[in-house]
């Protein structure tokens, strides 16, 4: 049987960072195209007709959209190996939950952070800064959010490890400082050779997208 995998993504995306890191996770043999979100690909816009959007994960020409749901399906389609989500289903149920949270509270002010000024900001920057406190709290002295194993909450956060510095750059804070847990965590998550390997290195972020996408558009 053909198994095709292919990921229609953006280098600096959270969301497709959380592909690859499941992908690497699982030890899945993938190709990656590179997205340009302005002009999209006449494949994108098949793939994904109604968002029109990265991330997509096309396995044998059938198209998976939404970076939550498409951990989910990697999980029960690689299902011999390296499990994502727990078996038990409350705490599968939980895990979800927290992925919900995290797009919710973290990612979904990921881009308001840097982009941007005055009260604005400190107001952005006190729900991020709120968040992280709230997942801190479930993480607890616990190696990774799933106890000793590195799972679906872990690799639904890792990306955001990477926006630390952009974010810590253009809002004045430290996560370290306000959040040593999530600091520690997040230094755990770059040893792990599938999450070092997924995503882009903290500072190109900043240099080659953040600060070029502020000269091109006055921002």
């Amino acid at each position: 049987m053909e198994n095709k995998v292919v990921l229609l993504n953006f280098w600096p995306s959270s969301y497709g960072m959380r592909v690859r890191i499941a992908l690497a996770e699982k030890g899945i043999k993938y190709e990656e195209k590179d997205e340009n979100l302005v002009e999209k690909s006449s494949l994108l816009l098949e793939m994904n007709p109604v968002h029109k959007s990265i991330p997509v994960l096309v396995h044998n020409g059938k198209p998976i959209c939404e970076s939550i749901n498409i951990l989910q399906y990697i999980d029960e389609v690689w299902n011999e190996n390296s499990p994502l989500l727990p078996s038990d289903p409350y705490e599968r149920a939980q895990a979800r939950f927290w992925a919900d949270f995290i797009d919710k509270k973290a990612f979904g002010l990921v881009r308001r952070l840097w982009l941007s000024k005055g009260e604005k900001l400190e107001a952005v920057k006190k729900e991020f800064i709120e968040g992280l406190k709230t997942l801190e709290g479930e993480l607890g002295d616990k190696i990774y959010f799933g106890g000793d194993k590195f799972g679906f909450v872990d690799i639904s956060l890792a990306p955001l490890v990477s926006w630390f510095y952009t974010l810590e750059t253009c809002a004045n804070f430290s996560v370290e400082a306000e959040c040593p847990k999530i600091g520690s965590w997040s230094k755990r998550c770059w040893e792990r050779e599938s999450v070092a390997n997924s995503l882009p290195n903290p500072h190109k972020i900043y240099a080659d997208w953040v600060v070029e996408h502020k000269k091109q558009y006055g921002e």
